[in-house]
C-alpha cells in the first residue's frame, strides 16, 4: 500500500543500501541519517524496523540520547529494487563509491606525509644518538698547513661566499662537500666538530632547517644545534672590522 511513508521509507532504503557500515535511523542535528525526526518519518522508521526491512548493527551514546545505527537487510534491498529502477540504486552506489575512494586517497595521502615525516624524525634522532655516543675528541686549534687547515679554508669560503652577494646561506652539504678538497679524509664527525669551535669562537654564524624535517636533504650533514637542526652556515663579519 502506498501511502505518505512510502517515498521516506525508499529514500532511507536506498541511503542504507549505499552505506553498508549503518547510517543512524534518525538524522542528527549536525549528522546523517536515515530519517528525520517528524512524526511522519518516526513512523516510518519504525515500520521499516518491524518488517525486517532495516536492522540495528549498533548503538552509540551520546550524551544522554542512544542513537540506534541501521543497516539495510536482504528483504528490504529486495523491497527497493522492486518499488524504483535499479539503475537508480545502482548511480546511488557509484556516487557513494565515487565518495569513499575519494576519502581513501585523502587518508593514504595523509599517511604518506605522516610516514614521511617519522623518517626524517628517526633520521635526525639517530645522528643525535651518534653524535651523543661519539668519545670528545681533544680540542685542537687549527694549523694553516695540511688536512688540518680545513676550518680556516672554510672561513674564506663562506667570506668569499657573503662577498659574493650570495642571498641564500651556504648549506652544510656544499660546505663539507668544499672542506673534504683541503682533507679528502674528513668525516662527517670531524666536519660537524670543526663548525662548533668555529661557531664557538664567534667566527661563523650556523642557521636551523625551518621546513618540514622530511624534506631535509642530505640529513646525514644535518647537526644538532642547541635544541635546533643547524643546515646552514654564514661568516660572522666584525662590526667596524
Amino acid at each position: 500500500m502506498v501511502d505518505k511513508s512510502t517515498p521516506l521509507i525508499l529514500e532511507a532504503l536506498g541511503r542504507a543500501a549505499a552505506e553498508p557500515d549503518g547510517l543512524p535511523l534518525h538524522a542528527g542535528r549536525n549528522a546523517r541519517g536515515l530519517f528525520t525526526v517528524t512524526s511522519t518519518a518516526k513512523l516510518a522508521a519504525q515500520r521499516c524496523k518491524d518488517d525486517g526491512l532495516l536492522r540495528v548493527v549498533r548503538t552509540e551514546s551520546r550524551g544522554k540520547a542512544t542513537t540506534e545505527i541501521c543497516a539495510v537487510t536482504e528483504k528490504g534491498l529486495a523491497y527497493l529494487l522492486a518499488q524504483v529502477n535499479p539503475k537508480q540504486v545502482l548511480e546511488d552506489f557509484i556516487r557513494a563509491l565515487d565518495s569513499r575512494h575519494g576519502q581513501v586517497e585523502e587518508l593514504l595521502t595523509a599517511v604518506r606525509r605522516m610516514l614521511d615525516s617519522l623518517h626524517g624524525l628517526k633520521g635526525v634522532a639517530e645522528k643525535v644518538l651518534q653524535q651523543l655516543h661519539q668519545p670528545s675528541l681533544p680540542v685542537r686549534e687549527p694549523s694553516r698547513n695540511g688536512c688540518d687547515g680545513w676550518p680556516a679554508s672554510l672561513v674564506a669560503y663562506l667570506t668569499r661566499w657573503h662577498d659574493s652577494g650570495a642571498t641564500e646561506d651556504c648549506s652544510l652539504p656544499d660546505l663539507y662537500r668544499h672542506a673534504e678538497q683541503s682533507a679528502r679524509n674528513l668525516s662527517i664527525g670531524q666536519f660537524h666538530d670543526g663548525l662548533r669551535r668555529l661557531h664557538e669562537q664567534q667566527q661563523i654564524y650556523l642557521h636551523p632547517w625551518t621546513g618540514p624535517l622530511y624534506e631535509l636533504p642530505e640529513p646525514a650533514l644535518a647537526m644538532l644545534v642547541g635544541h635546533e637542526i643547524a643546515y646552514y652556515a654564514s661568516i660572522r663579519k666584525v662590526v667596524g672590522g
